[in-house]
């Protein structure tokens, strides 16, 4: 069975480790923040000028002033701290992010990532995501496997306009969890239910396997 949106984020959720400050980007890896385990400590920023944001509010609970980069509303957990673009992206391309989550329309087998622009379509620029790609060393993006045509979103090489050349290292899908290695997408996990022919047809890039795939564990 493929994952939804919140089996994704729930999954990468195991990714962050005690200590971590963390970069959640629009869409899927907002979500990142309700599944992080209570016994580490965690600092979630958001480009707009956070560090400390938490899970998103119960419904009637909402601040209308506490929003993310994505401009949806989020609590801040104690001893958070606000300040502006500047210092946000101080911190970001300081290098001080330990871990960036992103989503992505595209990513390729060498670790290219598009996910800021569909040709054709007005957008207002490219954003923090080439600030987050250029300077974090660990980039996880999460994503479904494939578009509405079923199509693969795990490339040999992009079609889309890049954000990022050669920076991702991880990524979590509906399907899969995999590793971008020099060779191509190294597949570590099947999503419960899940085959791995399933993933090899959902796949267009290189697809590694070394021995047998066991299912996540969420």
């Amino acid at each position: 069975m493929a994952l939804d949106k919140n089996g994704i984020a729930q999954r990468i959720a195991k990714e962050v480790k005690d200590g971590y400050y963390v970069n959640l980007g629009i869409g899927i890896p907002t979500l990142v923040a309700n599944f992080v385990n209570d016994d580490i400590e965690v600092e979630f920023q958001s480009e707009n000028g956070i560090l400390g944001m938490g899970p998103f509010p119960f419904e009637g609970e909402e601040d209308p002033d506490l929003i993310n980069a994505g401009k949806q509303t989020i609590t801040a957990l104690p001893g958070a701290s606000f300040f502006d673009s500047a210092t946000s992206f101080g911190m970001i391309r300081g290098k001080h992010v330990d871990l960036t989550i992103l989503g992505a329309m595209e990513v390729a087998e060498n670790g290219d990532i598009a996910n800021w622009k569909i040709p054709g379509k007005m957008v207002k620029g490219m954003g923090g995501a080439m600030d987050l790609v250029a300077s974090a060393d660990n980039i996880i993006v999460a994503m479904m496997h494939t578009n509405r045509a079923g199509e693969s979103k795990l490339l040999k090489r992009c079609s889309l306009p890049l954000t990022g050349v050669g920076c991702v290292t991880k990524i979590v899908t509906n399907l899969a969890v995999l590793e971008v290695t020099e060779k191509g997408f190294k597949l570590l996990e099947r999503a419960p239910g899940v085959s791995v022919e399933e993933i090899q047809a959902a796949t267009e890039g290189i697809l590694i396997m070394d021995g047998e795939i066991p299912e996540m564990k969420l």
